[in-house]
C-alpha cells in the first residue's frame, strides 16, 4: 500500500500557559506534548488513516518515550527511529503574545532529533510521497546532509517530494536560506508555504509573479498556499482557487500547518480532486487549532466527517 514518510526532528515541547509570559522571566510551563513540525505532520498522516513512517532520533529518556509511546499509538511506523543512550531528547520551549506572534527556545542541535543518519529505505514497500520541512534542513549541516541523502533514495524509489518551507528564523544563523532549501526545491512535486514564505522562496513580493516564477521548476505540481484564517489558495499550472476555513474556537494554533499539509498529501495519495485535498486539509488544521498542545487536536475519521458538515468561512 503506497506510505507518506517524513525525515526530520522530534521533540517535546514546553509551552506556557497563557499569552504574554516571556521566557526571560520565572513562570510556570506545561507539557511535554510531543511536538517537531515532522512529527506533528506524520502524526496526522496516520490518524487520516495512511500509511505513515518518521526518520528520526529521540534519547533514551522520558521525553523520547512521551513522543516514540505517541506516535506508535497512532499508527506511525517508528522502526527508523533511533533511540540514543547517554545524550537527551530535544526540546522546545514556546510562548505566545496577544498580538499572535510567538518565540522559541530550541534545544536541538546537539541531540538525537538532529543525529539521524539517511537509513536504507529498500523495505518500504510503496513510498509515494516524502514530506520534509525547512525547519529540518535547519537543525544542523551534517543532518541537513543526511535529509538530502535520503531524499535522493526516495526519488530512486519513485516518492514525490513535498515540502514545507517552514523557516524559523531563530535557527537561520548566518547561512543563506537559497543554499538551504536549493537542493529540495529541485524536486519538489507539491509546495505548501504561507504568504511571506512564498515570497521568499521566489526573491519577489508579488503572488501571482511568485507563482509563476516557482513554476519554472518543471516538476512543481501543486502549490498549497496557506494563509492562515484567511484560508488557502491552491495552484497549478492551469488554474488556482481558495478555500476559507472551518470555524472552530482556536485554542493554540502550533501545528495547524504541519496538520494541514497532512491531510492535503493523504488528499492526494487517495486519489481526490484538489478541491477535496484542500477542504480535508482545512479540517484536520482547523481541528489541531482547537486543543491546546501541538498534537493533541482530535483528529480522526468521525471528528473529520463530522467539521467537514460545516461550512467554510
Amino acid at each position: 500500500m503506497p506510505s507518506i514518510w517524513t525525515m526530520g526532528e522530534m521533540l517535546v515541547e514546553i509551552m506556557r500557559p497563557r499569552v504574554d509570559m516571556p521566557l526571560d522571566s520565572a513562570a510556570e510551563f506545561l507539557g511535554p506534548y510531543p511536538s517537531g513540525a515532522p512529527a506533528i505532520f506524520i502524526d496526522t498522516v496516520a490518524k487520516l488513516g495512511s500509511p505513515a513512517g518518521i526518520i528520526g532520533g529521540v534519547g533514551r529518556d522520558d521525553f523520547g518515550k512521551c513522543l516514540t509511546e505517541r506516535l506508535g499509538r497512532d499508527g506511525v511506523d517508528c522502526r527508523f527511529v533511533s533511540v540514543v543512550e547517554g545524550i537527551s531528547s530535544a526540546v522546545a520551549f514556546v510562548t505566545y503574545f496577544a498580538d499572535g506572534s510567538r518565540k522559541f527556545i530550541y534545544h536541538i542541535g546537539n541531540t538525537p532529533a538532529a543525529m539521524s543518519v539517511a537509513p536504507d529505505i529498500a523495505g518500504i514497500e510503496d513510498p509515494a510521497f516524502f514530506h520534509l520541512m525547512g525547519c529540518s534542513l535547519l537543525a544542523s549541516e551534517p543532518f541537513r546532509l543526511q535529509i538530502l541523502l535520503t531524499l535522493d533514495r526516495f526519488v530512486a524509489r519513485g516518492a514525490k517530494i513535498s515540502f514545507d518551507p517552514n523557516i524559523r528564523v531563530e535557527l537561520l544563523s548566518a547561512r543563506t536560506l537559497d543554499d538551504i532549501i536549493a537542493p529540495v526545491m529541485r524536486h519538489c512535486a507539491i509546495l505548501h508555504p504561507g504568504v511571506d514564505e512564498l515570497y521568499m522562496l521566489a526573491g519577489v513580493n508579488d503572488e501571482a509573479q511568485a507563482v509563476e516564477k516557482l513554476f519554472r521548476n518543471p516538476r512543481l505540481e501543486t502549490i498549497a498556499l496557506k494563509r492562515g484564517k484567511k484560508g488557502c489558495t491552491v495552484y497549478t499550472r492551469e488554474r488556482s482557487f481558495s478555500l476559507g476555513v472551518y470555524e472552530v474556537e482556536a485554542v493554540d494554533p502550533t501545528g495547524a500547518g504541519d496538520s494541514f499539509d497532512a491531510g492535503f498529501l493523504c488528499g492526494l495519495m487517495e486519489g481526490k480532486t484538489l478541491e477535496e485535498c484542500a477542504t480535508i486539509a482545512t479540517a484536520a488544521a482547523a481541528l489541531n487549532t482547537a486543543a491546546f498542545g501541538p498534537m493533541e487536536g482530535n483528529i480522526n475519521a468521525a471528528s473529520m466527517r463530522a467539521i467537514m458538515k460545516g461550512h467554510l468561512a
